[in-house]
């Protein structure tokens, strides 16, 4: 179990190697993040949004869990650093989301589990850890609720075989550039562009209510398209953002999701090389950040279960434009969230 500890700050408390650190503290007792206001946003650990370890608290509603695994990826190597990436990235959010009207650490308790340890040169016993870790957190601590960094995509599988365990099938809204329905790499059947086939495949989707958002740029061959849709998935592509807008988006995603169990996995890759340059497989013609994070605000009216966000590379990244987008989608998914909870 998550290990209790007495999470009261007196107000005299002053932050030092050895004295407690200065937190936001709900009403309720929530533990938030660093008070910024007393502890440079630059000093300590980088836990997502400067969150509390999950070991520091007494019980978490929201765990977010680093794989840093990306063995699985086809191009561009380098989504092994992303979990770390966001996290650092992530210094500068803030309690209150205005956009949302939600403060999203006030409300429910998050807290910040660290990584998963796996295996880089075995894609299946990787794949075997990262389902275990996340069936823990959802089955052995009791926490309803994960947002997961990566890594490569490869991780969507085991999550979502975990999810499953919980909820049943689900629906999958996919935010990326690029399908991720193909059948093999090089004969490999596990790669960051296959889980979803074999998530299909293996009847954790509920084929229903799937789709993706913002695929884009050239496919292997004409019948990809029909093939993914025998998957089950709709696709609503990038080249459609300008006549839809977020409104137009958001409501296809209703549409599609309904009340369902819904999982959110978003490819940072989603967004146009302008606002995400690390990242391993770029595609011209993405979504902007602002599109990304006003469709992602709708899901405080969705059921949503659990959330990844992948193919973060910081090695391509600069002045970590991609790290600052991943952390503001974290944060909206934590948001939407919230505001179910509020």
């Amino acid at each position: 179990m998550i290990s209790p500890k007495d999470n009261s700050i007196p107000n005299d408390a002053v932050p030092s190697a050895v004295s407690p650190v200065p937190r936001v503290i709900s009403a309720d007792g929530i533990v938030g993040p660093v008070d910024a206001s007393r502890v440079p946003r630059w000093v300590g650990e980088a836990t997502f949004a400067r969150l509390p370890r999950i070991g520091e608290v007494s019980r978490a509603d929201v765990a977010i869990l680093g794989v840093p695994f990306d063995s699985g990826v086809s191009y561009r190597p380098g989504a092994r650093f992303g979990p770390g990436h966001i996290r650092e990235s992530s210094r500068l959010l803030r309690p209150y989301n205005p956009a949302a009207g939600v403060s999203p650490f006030a409300v429910q308790q998050v807290a910040d589990a660290g990584d998963v340890a796996v295996n880089p040169y075995r894609i299946e016993e990787a794949i075997g850890a990262i389902e275990s870790a996340a069936r823990e957190m959802l089955t052995g601590l009791g926490v309803p609720r994960l947002l997961t960094l990566g890594g490569d995509h490869t991780i969507a599988l085991p999550l979502l075989r975990a999810m499953h365990a919980v909820h049943g099938p689900v629906a999958v809204v996919h935010f990326d550039a690029h399908l991720d329905t193909w059948d093999t790499y090089f004969g490999a059947a596990y790669t960051h562009g296959t889980p979803f086939r074999r998530a299909s495949e293996e009847g954790l989707l509920d084929q229903s209510g799937c789709l993706h958002v913002g695929i884009r740029g050239p496919l292997y061959d004409e019948g990809d398209l029909g093939a993914d849709t025998a998957l089950g998935f709709q696709v609503v592509p990038a080249a459609d953002a300008d006549r839809l807008g977020a409104p137009g988006m958001v409501d296809a995603i209703a549409r599609r999701v309904g009340d369902r169990p819904v999982y959110v996995s978003v490819d940072i890759d989603v967004l146009d090389p302008a606002f995400a340059p690390g990242t391993g497989t770029p595609e011209a013609g993405g979504l902007t950040s602002r599109e990304l994070l006003a469709v992602l605000r709708s899901f405080a009216g969705l059921n949503l279960v659990g959330a990844d966000i992948v193919e973060v590379a910081p090695a391509y990244d600069h002045a970590q434009i991609t790290g600052v987008a991943a952390a503001h989608v974290g944060y909206e998914l934590l948001s939407a969230l919230a505001a179910r909870t509020a």
